[in-house]
């Protein structure tokens, strides 16, 4: 009779590992939301991945930007859920933005997985780099909870103006076993998004937000994160009662608005 259960437990367990890609990037294959928003100042920008893969973005410009932001939205998210929020930040900060979907969200081509997103977000900044004749370290990256996670990679390779953390975690499998503590997801989880070992290597301006009472990222692996990041210019801003996917708090957007007019001059950093 012991067998059963055993089996069943296997069973269970090949079929999460079968369906990791739906797990890890519940928002691929989406396509809805509106793609064409009257009102919205943006340019719609196709550029493909280093292996062809045809991706789709929007920029938001602006005529005397006080900084460049590259946006990687979160793992639920495509380019049209972003584009008021971040129209908003445009007016708000003075800043341009330019914000992308991964390989198979919205319009972009292709299946997700760590090597073709992160290969993704580097032709995203390749993209706004010779558009606007900006160095790599001089575009401020911005993402928000698997976002973050790849802006956390781009930054360890290139540098970047600034760095903004929203919701965030320590690693994939950090938060996998968090959801399924009964399963050996940290010895089977392909996508790993291991930021903790990333994020060391990046030296400047951090501006981390994180709810307290996130139930899918835990808060306390915001903190762990933000532990380790080693630049003496780092901000941790609260969320009191905040769950995972909340509007952000006014506290935190006044402080990523103040984050972002006082990072140091382009060439400076």
């Amino acid at each position: 009779m012991a067998a059963l259960p055993v089996a069943a437990y296997g069973i269970i367990v090949i079929v999460l590992m079968f369906f990791e890609t739906d797990l890890v990037y519940p928002g691929w294959r989406r396509t809805d939301g509106d793609w064409q928003p009257a009102g919205l100042d943006y340019r719609q920008v196709d550029f493909r991945s280093a292996d062809g893969t045809p991706l789709v973005g929007w920029y938001l410009p602006h005529e005397n930007p006080a900084a460049y932001v590259l946006y990687c939205h979160g793992n639920g998210d495509i380019v049209a859920d972003c584009a008021w929020a971040l129209d908003e930040l445009r007016r708000d900060a003075d800043v341009a933005v330019f914000v992308f979907d991964y390989r198979g969200y919205g319009r972009s081509a292709g299946r997700p997985d760590e090597p073709g997103v992160v290969a993704d977000a580097e032709a995203a900044l390749q993209w706004l780099c010779q558009t606007e004749g900006l160095k790599p370290e001089d575009v401020v990256l911005m993402g928000r909870s698997l976002g973050a996670a790849v802006a956390i990679q781009l930054a360890a390779r290139h540098g970047a103006r600034g760095l903004v953390l929203e919701r965030t975690f320590t690693s994939m499998p950090d938060v996998a076993a968090h959801l399924f503590p009964w399963l050996p997801v940290r010895w089977l989880m392909r996508n790993r998004y291991h930021s903790l070992q990333y994020v060391g290597q990046y030296p400047g301006p951090v501006l981390q937000s994180h709810g307290t009472a996130d139930q899918l990222v835990p808060f306390e692996l915001g903190r762990r994160l933000f532990a380790a990041i080693p630049g003496p210019h780092k901000q941790f801003v609260e969320m009191p009662g905040s769950d995972h996917n909340d509007p952000d708090t006014a506290e935190y957007w006044q402080q990523l608005q103040r984050f972002l007019r006082e990072l140091p001059p382009v060439g400076n950093g």
